[in-house]
């Protein structure tokens, strides 16, 4: 490894456990304005003093404002750093950060607040090369984890040359670093059943029962599930929700189905093999999210190898199947996309959610490295 990226990749990791355990010590779920407006003062502390603050409006009604930071350079290109401040746990469930050895367990610490405490030290360690960028910017967004609104921001800085996002990392079974160079399109689909009620005793066949009626609907999306097809497409029912009371016919319900596939073009089959009535049921059928794919294989693939020769060990470009704002910003027209470059940890989502405070300084060098390499230093 080059002795400047070890010494770089120290000191964002000398400082990164802290200001995880600030990140996390915020309950920020999706939503919450409160929570974001905390998480967004501390990112806001934790960058470099010569950057320029912007708040600019969320992707999603009613969120708090998205936070920009921006350095400017004598250099030609311009890099984006992207990640997200928001998590999924809800305020009663959220833990603050406690470590057993080389675990960090909390809220958030691998979805994302670890790979923010990445990105924050990679743009001060920048701050002191200005030669090496015209522009520098970090995007750190309120709403990633449910956002069913339109990506408003992939326009701004779709003419960057390159984005670093910095959703979990992870290692190959060989044990090389992976960043994340595919994930496949998401979507969600909703369906709201309309039927009829009566007593489910005395007068059954009276009744034009929604829940019957949608799970007649979460079988036809499930015949759809083709993993191994050319797109790859997997069709998963995964909410289904109908009734108020044992005895009475359900009169109304919802069903949510998950969908994956290579384009987001794959998905249009199975919305248009819905019905829009099912034994007098009136169905109404809509996707509230759709999320791009991303695929920068080609156009990242000697950009690794560079950084893979300054590292001193292997940078491979790995695929995951979760959605990440990486996508829409690859669609934006940022083609050198790379994602996955927060620390190594697991459980995301969960209670249980942990990152490897070793892994902060060894993702840190592969970010700096990387971040070397797309500004053409």
């Amino acid at each position: 490894m080059q002795d400047w990226i070890e010494t770089h990749a120290a000191a964002i990791a000398a400082r990164a456990p802290r200001e995880l355990e600030a990140l996390v010590a915020v309950s920020s779920p999706s939503g919450d304005i409160d929570g974001a407006e905390e998480c967004v003062a501390l990112a806001t502390a934790f960058m470099p003093a010569e950057a320029a603050i912007e708040r600019i409006e969320c992707s999603t009604p009613d969120h708090a404002a998205d936070l920009v930071g921006r350095l400017t350079g004598t250099g030609a290109r311009r890099l984006l750093l992207l990640g997200h401040l928001d998590t999924v746990v809800h305020h009663g469930a959220h833990r603050p950060v406690t470590r057993d050895g080389d675990r960090l367990t909390g809220s958030g610490v691998v979805d994302m607040k670890g790979g923010v405490a990445i990105a924050l030290g990679l743009m001060r360690e920048l701050a002191g090369r200005p030669e090496l960028y015209a522009e520098l910017a970090i995007l750190l967004v309120n709403d990633e984890e449910w956002r069913t609104a339109p990506f408003i921001h992939a326009e701004r800085f779709g003419s960057f040359d390159a984005c670093l996002c910095f959703e979990g990392g992870e290692r190959t079974a060989e044990g090389h670093e992976a960043v994340i160079v595919k994930r496949k399109a998401a979507a969600t689909l909703r369906v709201n059943a309309f039927g009829r009620s009566s007593h489910s005793g005395s007068a059954p066949e009276l009744g034009r029962s929604a829940l019957l009626a949608l799970a007649t609907t979460a079988q036809r999306v499930a015949s759809h599930n083709d993993p191994a097809g050319p797109d790859r497409l997997t069709a998963v029912p995964t909410i289904l929700r109908s009734g108020d009371a044992f005895n009475v016919v359900p009169a109304a319900g919802e069903l949510l189905c998950d969908l994956r596939a290579d384009r987001l073009e794959a998905f249009a089959p199975v919305y248009t093999a819905l019905p829009t009535e099912l034994d007098d049921v009136r169905l109404e059928t809509e996707m509230v999210r759709a999320w791009p794919g991303l695929d920068s294989r080609e156009a990242t693939a000697d950009v690794l190898a560079a950084a893979s020769e300054r590292l001193g060990r292997r940078i491979v470009g790995s695929e995951r199947g979760g959605a990440s704002d990486a996508s829409h910003v690859a669609a934006g027209g940022i083609a050198c996309t790379i994602d996955g470059l927060g620390p190594l940890g697991g459980g995301a989502h969960t209670p249980d959610e942990w990152v490897s405070a070793e892994s902060l300084e060894a993702r840190a060098e592969v970010a700096r490295a990387l971040a070397e390499v797309v500004l053409g230093a």
